[in-house]
């Protein structure tokens, strides 16, 4: 029965205020299990193809020295070791092979760049080709890519390119591969094994190779909680940050800290209550608040932030709520997901 209050509300058609929504409580369910799944160290074989055309015949100069951009050497050394480091040392890629391309990759409808009309494109003579779109059915059958994971030779495959290469950030192939920030490709189902493509840029830094992976990360962990019940989705629980949830954030995700205001905004200063260090003793999350702000990631450097998110990833034994403590084997390995 209405209040007399209600009624009087009624009568002068004042609607009543719905209360406000509180977010869904997560708590970890650790199973009982005297002899826990060990947190096991991941290994990955990876074929890398970079893409460096040489630019000038008479000086054999290839595009990223002419343009003076990053040397893949350095990337590439770069991004295993913050792997390594914010893993734990659970994750370990190896590359097994390198293969250098002296020329500029085909598109989707054939169309290949010259370093003529390349260098125009950079100069704004010419707009970008469009579709943009590399090519990966030509690249899968050129480099045997689909046999020679189905034999387990390689897990992986980095490719390094440029500007308007038409580069995914991360793309899965192989039976059961899903979106992975990226549509998967839909022609590797014969494949037994689920494998993922990575894209990177010299053009760029290691911060935006720990982007793509962060993106990779993102995809695979939303994958894979999302036969979770809300109220034990710890993934979701993981991404959230002060402006979604007021004095509850936690991690955060790629591109927003946990007091972030909007996209790529880890320089704020603003100090806000996050439950963050709970993920250091995952599954422990005793509910600790701090407060935090962008010097704790790094002041907005883009590749001390993700180093920061990606260190609070579980790394533990046993599971909780049905899934393995240690994140990392699922997004190192997506064949370790059940879907």
């Amino acid at each position: 029965m209405s209040s007399l209050l209600d009624l009087i509300l009624s009568f002068l058609g004042v609607k009543k205020p719905k209360p406000v929504s509180q977010p869904v409580e997560i708590k970890p369910v650790v199973e009982n299990n005297n002899n826990p799944q060990p947190a096991v160290i991941i290994s990955r074989k990876v074929l890398m193809v970079v893409y460096d055309p040489i630019v000038e015949t008479a000086s054999g100069a290839r595009l990223s020295q002419k343009m003076n951009w990053y040397r893949v050497d350095e990337l590439s050394a770069g991004f295993l070791s913050d792997i390594l480091e914010t893993s734990g040392g659970l994750a370990r890629y190896q590359i097994i092979q390198r293969i250098d391309v002296n020329e500029f990759p085909v598109k989707m409808d054939g169309f290949r760049y010259t370093p003529e009309s390349y260098r125009d494109v950079l100069n704004g003579v010419t707009q970008p080709h469009k579709p943009d779109t590399f090519n990966y059915d030509e690249f899968l059958k050129q480099y045997n890519i689909v046999q020679r994971v189905a034999s387990n030779e390689i897990d992986e495959v980095w490719i390094f390119a440029f500007p308007h290469a038409g580069l995914y950030e991360s793309t899965m192939g192989g039976l059961g591969a899903f979106w992975c920030n990226s549509q998967p490709l839909a022609r590797t189902f014969n494949c037994p094994r689920r494998f993922i493509l990575m894209g990177f840029s010299f053009e760029r830094g290691i911060g935006e190779m720990l982007e793509s992976f962060g993106h990779r990360a993102e995809a695979i962990m939303e994958k894979l909680y999302s036969r979770a019940a809300p109220e034990e989705n710890l993934w979701h629980k993981f991404i959230r940050y002060d402006k979604t949830h007021p004095g509850q954030s936690e991690c955060g995700n790629v591109h927003f800290a946990p007091n972030s205001d909007s996209d790529y905004d880890w320089g704020n200063l603003r100090l806000v209550d996050s439950h963050c260090n709970d993920w250091y003793t995952f599954p422990n999350l005793p509910g600790t608040s701090k407060k935090v702000n962008a010097k704790d990631w790094g002041s907005g450097e883009i590749r001390a932030h993700h180093k920061w998110w990606l260190k609070h990833f579980p790394k533990a034994s046993g599971r909780t709520n049905g899934f393995s403590n240690n994140w990392w084997q699922y997004i190192i390995d997506p064949n370790r997901l059940s879907v």
